[in-house]
């Protein structure tokens, strides 16, 4: 069975991907929406393929039942695969750019206040916490440092400045920055990495991973952080839909409500666009709106 040009253009697009070290949830999430873009369309050819084709192709995706975000995300990538196309020489013209992206909700994360973490890091560990000296730190590092959860699982040993009072990160696309982390995270540090080596000894196992789990000493994974915040979280009476992002979001909404600077803060998120952060001002003066209805005796 021959392949189609526009397979083979996919396949090519999703390599060079690879090799410019994209995100891994970019790629997986770009290799289905365009093998569904390959597949929508069959044995077609670049020149084929027009903004009314691409449109066929999104209101596909709606009949099969995706939703908003989803087709949008499938429309940018399908952006980038065009993009790249033009640069190879495949093609002259973006059909993708002529087509209106779905207009999606305006929804801003539920942050949890500063008295809220702080009453969840301020106590012990609950009963759910398997790993007690190791969960503790993850909630330091997630809400200390503002890192991603891909960040956190990242982290190996020497990674870890301790004169410097600094954590080197591994960002999006292997970029990597210093991050700083304060006396609360370095105690709990301390703590878990002592526990930490008693397990590895005992089990005589060795790694460089900083975080690592109890089945098999192995380096945990994003999926594991995920549960174990929201276990922690639930246990300790924040909402259900706590997850290790809610706590990077915290980070940067606190900071600038207590007079952070946005490009400060720009930089410990390792963001590369400074709209990016400014999502962070829409959460702020959320809060602040809160506060005056909650509070001013006019408001009431």
């Amino acid at each position: 069975m021959s392949v189609s040009q526009v397979e083979k253009g996919v396949a090519q697009f999703l390599r060079s991907l690879k090799e410019k070290n994209s995100s891994v949830h970019t790629i997986k999430a770009y290799t289905t929406d365009l093998e569904e873009f390959s597949a929508f369309l069959g044995p077609a050819k670049w020149d084929d393929i027009d903004h009314v084709r691409i449109r066929g192709f999104l209101s596909h995706l709606y009949d099969k039942g995706l939703s908003k975000p989803s087709v949008a995300r499938a429309l940018a990538a399908l952006r980038s695969l065009y993009k790249w196309l033009a640069r190879e020489g495949f093609v002259e013209q973006n059909p993708a750019a002529l087509v209106a992206t779905p207009k999606l909700p305006k929804k801003l994360p539920r942050v949890p206040t500063m008295e809220e973490l702080n009453t969840v890091m301020d106590a012990e560990m609950p009963e759910a916490a398997s790993f007690p000296e190791r969960d503790a730190l993850i909630f330091e590092l997630l809400y200390g440092c503002g890192i991603r959860n891909s960040e956190l699982t990242g982290i190996n040993l020497d990674d870890i400045r301790w004169s410097n009072e600094a954590i080197l990160i591994r960002g999006k696309g292997k970029k990597e920055r210093f991050v700083p982390f304060g006396d609360a995270a370095a105690v709990a540090a301390k703590v878990y990495l002592k526990k930490r080596q008693d397990i590895l000894a005992e089990r005589h196992k060795s790694t460089n991973a900083l975080l690592i789990n109890l089945r098999d000493v192995q380096r945990l994974t994003s999926r594991s952080v995920g549960r174990i915040v929201k276990k922690i979280a639930v246990a300790r009476g924040l909402p259900a839909d706590v997850h290790p992002h809610t706590l990077r979001h915290a980070f940067g909404t606190h900071l600038l409500e207590e007079g952070a600077d946005l490009r400060a803060i720009q930089e410990l998120l390792g963001h590369e666009r400074l709209a990016t952060t400014q999502r962070y001002t829409q959460l702020s003066t959320r809060h602040v709106l809160e506060v005056y209805d909650k509070t001013h005796p006019r408001a009431k």
